[in-house]
């Protein structure tokens, strides 16, 4: 049995007030995901998630404040046969600027409910991390 291919993301939990994460839908897709992406070459993957959700969201974040919420494998949500390796970070909540680069959508969601059409990374993995991760992220002053 071969191994599925593996395509590497890094991405960002960005929090409401009430809670709810953002996630967000590119064109030709029908499912949410985090904002967030490939890394370039040579690029770590928190250089990555910033970089990312700046081109997605609008969201200017600081790197260090950047939290580990986990690292996680699951089957990928846009490419048929692969598998998702995605490295997932907390940020306090930063100004959203809206969709823009290839991003058709944005939806605040609650982490109790998981719909159909979420990516199963944050299915299977982040949303349940985030209900039993107890850390508050702080607002930044910055």
């Amino acid at each position: 049995m071969t191994a599925a291919p593996t395509v590497t993301v890094s991405a960002v939990v960005l929090r409401d007030d009430a809670g709810r994460v953002l996630t967000v839908r590119k064109h030709g897709s029908e499912r949410f995901q985090l904002p967030g992406g490939k890394p370039e070459p040579g690029e770590d993957a928190a250089t990555a998630a910033v970089r990312e959700t700046a081109e997605e969201v609008g969201a200017v974040l600081c790197p260090e404040h950047l939290t580990l919420l986990g690292v996680w494998r699951a089957p990928a949500a846009n490419e048929a046969g692969h598998e998702v390796h995605g490295t997932v970070y907390l940020h306090p909540p930063a100004p959203i600027t809206g969709a823009s680069a290839e991003i058709a959508e944005l939806r605040w969601q609650p982490v109790e409910t998981i719909p159909a059409d979420l990516a199963p990374l944050l299915a299977l993995h982040v949303f349940p991390a985030l209900r039993d991760d107890h850390r508050t992220p702080v607002r930044s002053e910055d």
